[in-house]
């Protein structure tokens, strides 16, 4: 297979905050390309690249969506991403599956931390990029104000390649500073026609051009002092340096249009096919061979066969869809392959190519191709394919941590009884999401990354695998102990004709340091009690702490002695001394000073420095112990320990105090007792959530 042809591919990802116009003008790339007949529109519901029902009830791209199309002689394979908080991880892996990256910026100077979280992956990844500046036929929107911001916020070189003609509902076209042409849109269709500039335009362009060759020149030593000679460049020694300072990451090229009148789109495909790097001409990718030795792979179709999984659709209908992009060698339908990751054999059937929602055969994928194919056994994101005799492995994606949880309830028992495999299912999907069983609270615990991430998770599960569910606060797993000693005697004995019950014994409590659990001593001489009940009355105490004391949590970090009692040669039995156990325990834990304690989470929190102080006190306010303050980048991170029931809710509250440039990650540090206000209240609650049982019981 000729090397020519992966010179050929252009693999570009479309990416931007949520709400910057990246689907619009994707569809308008489309069209103007000839790969659509008609020009979608996301608002309407007739986008190719969002079609996922949550997608459309909603109106934002919630998963990466795939299209190609053909623009002279060039195949350009478009990823469009979503741009919203909550999605961001389906997003950033996708960037490990594409050569550059078309940065769509808002008209308006309002880059929000979604743009700046993207941009620095993008800049992580040595991605080289432009930017298409969209929606400026629309009120309020400002070309140059997306440059300041793209240079002030983002710490970009935007460099203009293009300028627009008229503003707001007099935007009209574009100005060509590469041709120094005028290209104006008498409709939609996406052919302009061109025209000589002349006057303030032409200025304008002069203008532009001379910021452009200067920023240019500066990215190279020989080429600045040619440009300081001349006081110009040749246009063509202006297209090979602005093309080898964009793959070098130094310049960003700036392009104004519309998506929705289709007007400069046709100049920001030239500048994706000019200026961003086909798939060898990207550094070779980093992995390890099978004896762990590292290896590089450069997108040569001769070389092994190797490929990323990067995503997975599940569909309850076809099965498991796996999309990958090669890295060397060629993918071929048929073929059977080994996936490094899992040391397993993997058959490829037939590859597909992924147009929007439909898929179309496709009979090999060369390297630096997204490609498709259904029903692999055991792959999964972030799975490595490759050649069986020359195996690589790459690494892991990096999977984010959840943000928010909330507790399931189905709402049948047919949903109970598929909610499990189907969550499982739909975790495949989406890596970002996790879900396990609380042991205490019996409840089944989703947690993402926000929670529209949440709510589009439960449609998802109703729409692909018929399972109704309603979100719930997490309960907080509470637990007792107590904090002073005691001893009780537990006398049990039943009389009513027959044989009888006896058992009887006496029992000494006392507190253990915390997370010493449940401690049970035989101190018993002399056969007070048989040895064949003392499991019965430790079984007794054991199910007496399950149930707990105060409102009904389990009991911890107590040591329970037996130290002496009685028994009877006929009526003592193994139910007896259960009876019996559970009596002296009960009324030891009245006397032994019982407490409720509450699980505390570690928290690091990261915001920008002016937002600190807000949320230092909202921690505080939290009943939050703050540990520590330490900078990384330019974000402060708070360390602080805060009860679990103050932050169920907390990443709302902490986007809400942060204008959205705060995050956070948390883990259970340990459990304290609860001050006794609020103690006093979860147990009143825990009381009449008991009673409300037993009610629905007996109705």
């Amino acid at each position: 297979m000729a090397v020519e042809e992966v010179g050929r591919l252009r693999t570009i990802a479309i990416v931007g905050q949520g709400g910057a116009g990246k689907t619009q003008t994707a569809e308008a790339m489309l069209f103007t390309a000839g790969a659509t007949t008609r020009l979608g529109r996301p608002d309407d519901g007739t986008a190719l690249m969002d079609f996922e029902p949550e997608e459309l009830s909603r109106h934002i791209s919630i998963s990466s969506s795939f299209h190609h199309l053909n623009w002279k002689k060039v195949e350009v394979i478009l990823a469009n991403t979503p741009g919203y908080s909550a999605f961001l991880p389906d997003a950033f892996n996708t960037l490990h599956a594409v050569d550059g990256v078309v940065f769509v910026a808002t008209p308006g100077g309002d880059l929000k931390v979604e743009s700046e979280k993207i941009w620095e992956k993008v800049e992580q990844l040595g991605l080289p990029h432009i930017a298409f500046v969209p929606r400026l036929d629309k009120e309020r929107t400002s070309f140059a104000a997306a440059m300041t911001d793209l240079e002030k916020t983002l710490n970009a070189h935007p460099v203009a390649i293009t300028l627009p003609i008229g503003e707001e509902t007099a935007f009209s076209g574009v100005i060509d500073v590469l041709t120094m042409k005028a290209l104006t849109y008498a409709d939609a269709s996406g052919k302009p026609k061109e025209e000589e500039l002349s006057g303030e335009a032409k200025q304008r362009a002069e203008e532009a051009r001379t910021r452009l060759c200067e920023a240019v020149a500066e990215t190279d030593d020989a080429l600045l002092e040619k440009y300081l000679e001349n006081g110009t460049l040749a246009d063509d020694e202006l297209r090979a340096a602005l093309r080898a300072a964009v793959l070098a990451g130094k310049i960003t090229p700036v392009m104004a249009g519309s998506g929705a009148k289709n007007i400069g789109v046709g100049a920001l495909l030239d500048a994706i096919v000019n200026l961003l790097p086909a798939p060898n001409e990207r550094p070779a990718v980093k992995g390890h061979a099978g004896n762990g030795e590292a290896i590089e792979r450069s997108a040569d179709p001769n070389a092994p066969f190797a490929a990323y999984v990067f995503k997975t659709v599940i569909d309850p209908f076809v099965g498991k869809l796996s999309i990958f992009r090669v890295i060397s060698g060629k993918a071929v339908s048929d073929a059977t392959v080994l996936n490094a990751t899992r040391q397993t054999r993997e058959r490829l059937g037939q590859l597909l190519r992924l147009e929007g929602k439909k898929q179309a055969p496709l009979a090999l994928a060369l390297p630096g191709e997204i490609a498709a194919v259904a029903k692999l056994k055991d792959t999964i994101t972030g799975d490595t394919l490759s050649d069986e005799k020359s195996p690589m492995l790459l690494p892991p994606l990096q999977k984010p941590s959840p943000v928010i949880s909330f507790a399931i309830r189905p709402r049948s028992r047919a949903d109970e009884e598929k909610a499990s495999t189907a969550l499982h299912r739909l975790i495949e999907e989406d890596p970002a999401l996790e879900t396990h069983r609380d042991p205490q609270t019996h409840e089944i615990i989703l947690s993402g990354t926000g929670q529209m991430h949440i709510e589009t998770t439960v449609e998802k599960l109703k729409r692909k695998f018929n399972v109704e569910v309603d979100l719930q606060a997490p309960k907080v797993p509470y637990k007792e102990t107590i904090k002073g000693r005691a001893e009780a005697q537990g006398k049990y004995k039943r009389q009513s004709g027959g044989r009888g019950q006896y058992g009887d014994c006496w029992l000494k409590i006392e507190p253990l340091p915390r997370g010493g659990g449940f401690e049970f001593v035989d101190e018993i001489v002399g056969g007070a009690i048989p040895r064949q009940f003392i499991p019965s009355v430790e079984k007794g105490v054991r199910n007496t702490l399950n149930e707990g004391f105060l409102a009904g949590y389990p009991m911890v970090d107590i040591k329970v002695t037996v130290f002496d009692g009685s028994f009877h040669e006929v009526d003592s039995s193994d139910m007896a001394f259960q009876i019996a156990a559970s009596m002296g325990l009960k009324a030891a834990l009245e006397k032994a000073r019982p407490i409720l304690l509450e699980p505390v989470m570690s928290l690091e929190v990261s915001c920008p420095e002016e937002c600190m102080g807000d949320v230092i006190g909202d921690l505080n306010s939290r009943r939050g112990k703050v540990l520590g303050v330490d900078r990384k980048g330019q974000s402060q991170v708070i360390k602080a320990l805060v009860p679990m029931s103050e932050v169920l809710k907390y990443a709302p509250d902490l986007r809400s105090m942060t204008s959205g440039r705060g995050s956070f990650e948390s883990a259970f540090s340990h459990y304290e007792e609860v001050p006794a206000h609020i103690a006093e209240k979860v147990i009143k609650e825990a009381k009449e959530a008991r009673e409300a049982t037993k009610e629905r019981a007996h109705a």
